[in-house]
């Protein structure tokens, strides 16, 4: 993507060893951000067969940075294949090119090293949360009908901004004074408005020079207008009154600037912004539905990573407050930038921080009245793909709008492409969570029941109870996880949790619960009361396991409470081994449980004990039948039956 990107003062820490004088030259360059001839000298030293982490680094990181993704990753590829360390930084970049190339299985295995290595990084926690992102994303996709418009050139063309009935946009087709004005890293001439007229097939045609007041000679980028069209923000290389500002390094910066309309149909009082810096960029406006915030993204002190998205008040008079980053929510370690906000306060723009399909993808939130954020969605395909997809725009009336991308099949370097809203965007997805709370011993229904709902951070939603039916109902939001517990009185409190899907539906959780007071008569197996499916012995062995006997002290602690209680221990194996082994070794473990209750108190007298072996299998896994563990699991049991009260 070679247009201005936010991100035009990255510096990297150079390490260069003494026999590597060839690399002087490029890695000089490569600070200024000469990429291209940065690129060439590495690449000659390269070609010589010189290879190191180093070398490859910097070969990966000027085609990343340059927004050429596909041969960025050849040389991350060998960066990976010298099997030395690397800063976990380049297993995230590597894997973004990866998807650029379409391989979004090794692209997901190199992200699984990402968050391994680098577990505070908001980008890996995005990920290990959203492992099945590229499910989420093919169900958003399908949704545009998307075309190329015919402003496009071989060059750059990009940066949309509605004005009235026309569109003006941003382009490097200019190429009068080329050798004097053409970018240092591009090697294209610095971008200028022009605006152009919209056919009712939202293509764009005739069109021309915006404003020679606002076009100068160095980069204007991604403009918008207030709603009366008087007054634009727009993005400019640190340039004002005909003085080029630099920050410390010689670097320049871009600004934000803005313009009014005069009586005569001219733009005039050009003038910077106040919070704008010498020392850091900012770019890429947007404004809210009330025109009283100003949206944009800078690499300014505080930033996450290489920009952010921050939000300005817009105060009157040529003053504003001061500006706030956008949370974390939105904001990554690495590229937020080209908001767009919509007049029903949706908030696009493009990261390569949150999961997506390679380089910027396009995102959409929904900014809250109290001014939290929504959940952040993936436009999905055709609006995003392996490439950069950047700078949307869409009109709420028509459902139809602008982007740019650099994808494959394109006439220039960037091109814009229209497109048609087919299927809106479910925001506020719902679902209903329905269900029954039941005794878990006999299936009886309960109503009376109190049931609470809890968010993922254990908030309290909501708390109902149970109908005559003993059913319970709560509107739930798609794709969260919930908590829902169960109280009664006489019964166990009960919590579980699931996560709704993504789609609006109606979600079933019945409820079982247990009863504090357990009853007990003869013939009630104490193992189910207690929910104790085996006592457990080392594979082959007899002897009682530590985590075996924390069971056997219930089974201890119900005799003692019940001084004339008589009970049989049984024990049950499954079919595997031969019938024989097994009703040994069963034998054998049953002694061991009835000692181990001698031992801790109970009357020998009081207990009778034996071990079935493989004879009372409870489901048809005999021997030579083909079953899973879990079918043996049932039949590998202990019982303790009572006998006498």
């Amino acid at each position: 993507m070679k247009k201005i990107y936010i991100i035009c003062a990255l510096v990297f820490g150079l390490q260069i060893q003494a026999q590597q004088i060839k690399i002087i030259k490029g890695d000089i360059q490569f600070k200024d951000l000469a990429y291209i001839d940065a690129t060439e000298t590495y690449l000659k030293v390269a070609k010589k067969g010189y290879k190191s982490v180093e070398l490859f680094q910097k070969l990966g990181d000027s085609y990343y940075f340059n927004a050429n993704l596909k041969e960025a990753n050849k040389w991350y590829e060998e960066l990976f294949a010298l099997n030395q360390p690397v800063q976990g930084e380049y297993y995230y970049r590597y894997s973004q090119t990866l998807k650029a190339t379409e391989d979004y299985k090794k692209a997901d295995e190199f992200l699984d090293k990402f968050y391994k290595l680098s577990t505070n990084d908001i980008r890996a926690n995005l990920y290990n949360k959203q492992r099945d992102y590229k499910k989420a994303i093919d169900k958003n996709s399908g949704r545009y009908e998307v075309k190329s418009t015919s402003v496009n050139t071989r060059k750059s063309d990009y940066g949309t901004a509605f004005f009235g009935d026309k569109v003006v946009f941003s382009t490097s087709r200019d190429t009068t004074g080329f050798s004097r004005v053409q970018t240092r890293w591009t090697n294209q001439s610095f971008t200028n408005f022009y605006v152009s007229k919209k056919t009712e097939e939202s293509d764009l045609i005739n069109p021309e020079r915006f404003s020679k007041t606002i076009n100068s000679k160095f980069h204007e980028d991604t403009p918008v207008f207030t709603k009366d069209l008087k007054t634009v923000y727009f993005t400019r290389n640190n340039y004002t009154e005909g003085k080029i500002g630099r920050d410390d390094k010689q670097i320049i910066n871009l600004k934000l600037y803005k313009a009014v309309l005069n009586t005569d149909g001219k733009w005039e009082n050009v003038i910077e912004l106040p919070f704008n810096s010498n020392s850091y960029s900012v770019a890429h406006p947007a404004l809210s539905p009330d025109e009283k915030t100003l949206y944009f993204a800078s690499n300014m002190p505080g930033t996450n990573g290489q920009s952010d998205i921050f939000k300005v008040a817009i105060l009157g008079d040529n003053k504003y407050g001061t500006p706030v980053k956008l949370s974390n929510d939105i904001n990554t370690e690495a590229r937020e930038t080209f908001p767009f906000v919509t007049q029903d306060n949706e908030l696009y723009f493009s990261s390569d921080g949150h999961q997506g399909l390679g380089g910027l993808d396009v995102f959409v939130t929904k900014i809250n009245p109290d001014g939290s954020i929504g959940k952040i969605i993936n436009l999905g395909t055709p609006i995003n793909g392996p490439m950069d997809d950047f700078a949307f725009i869409i009109d709420n009336s028509t459902r139809k709008g602008y982007f740019s991308s650099n994808r494959t099949g394109g006439k220039g370097l960037d091109d814009i492409y229209s497109f048609t809203e087919k299927e809106p965007l479910v925001f506020d997805c719902k679902s209903e969570l329905t269900g029954i709370v039941t005794d878990k011993e006999n299936g009886a229904i309960l109503a009376g029941s109190d049931v609470s709902l809890f968010d993922d951070k254990f908030n309290l939603l909501s708390k109902v109870t149970t109908d005559e039916k003993a059913a319970y109902q709560f509107e739930v939001k798609c794709g969260q996880k919930y908590y829902i517990r169960v109280e009664r009185p006489d019964y166990e409190t009960k919590e579980t949790n699931l996560t709704i899907p993504e789609s609006a539906g109606k979600e079933d959780l019945p409820i079982a619960i247990s009863k504090n007071l357990k009853e007990i008569k003869p013939g009630t197996d104490l193992a189910k009361t207690f929910n104790i499916k085996i006592i457990y012995f080392d594979l082959d062995k007899s002897n009682i396991r530590p985590d075996a006997q924390v069971d056997l002290a219930k089974i201890a602690e119900v005799m003692n409470q019940f001084p004339t209680l008589k009970v049989d221990v049984r024990s049950h194996t499954d079919s595997r081994q031969t019938a024989s082994y097994n009703e040994k070794l069963s034998n054998a473990r049953a002694k061991s449980t009835i000692d181990w209750l001698v031992k801790n108190g109970i009357a020998k007298e009081r207990l009778t004990g034996k071990g079935y072996g493989e004879s009372q299998l409870i489901n048809h896994c005999e021997d030579g039948v083909n079953c899973s563990e879990d079918e043996h699991q049932m039949n590998r049991r202990s019982e303790f039956i009572i006998l006498e009260m």
